[in-house]
């Protein structure tokens, strides 16, 4: 197997697994993330949608189902967990490293998939 090839995947789901946590922590730890979400000044009403958009993008990027959807599942996350990495940085400075983490997986994930996947 090509380098590559086991970078997409390692990279994939450890993106895959940082996604279920959250989406875990949206849904079964609410109160602490409305917390969270009320010290970044986000709105706490865009927990539960931004959770249900989070599994259909892994569902998006692990179907395979059209490079369209793909895309566009990519970009939300990157958007999702660079937006998330300024707001832990700027706020206290604290769990910023996760979702840096998490933004360079999106990355080396999307660049890699297409070789990966074709």
């Amino acid at each position: 197997m090509d380098i590559k090839k086991i970078l997409y995947w390692v990279t994939t789901g450890l993106l895959t697994a940082v996604m279920c946590f959250s989406v875990y922590n949206y849904f079964f730890n609410h109160t602490a993330i409305a917390g969270f979400f009320e010290h970044f000044n986000y709105p706490t009403y865009i927990i539960y949608p931004l959770a249900v958009a989070k599994i259909l993008g892994l569902i998006a990027i692990w179907g395979n189902f059209s490079k369209w959807l793909k895309e566009w599942a990519y970009a939300g996350f990157f958007f999702n967990t660079l937006l998330a990495f300024f707001a832990h940085y700027m706020t206290d400075g604290a769990g910023y490293e996760m979702s840096g983490m998490a933004v360079i997986f999106v990355l080396v994930s999307y660049f890699l998939s297409k070789e990966a996947r074709a």
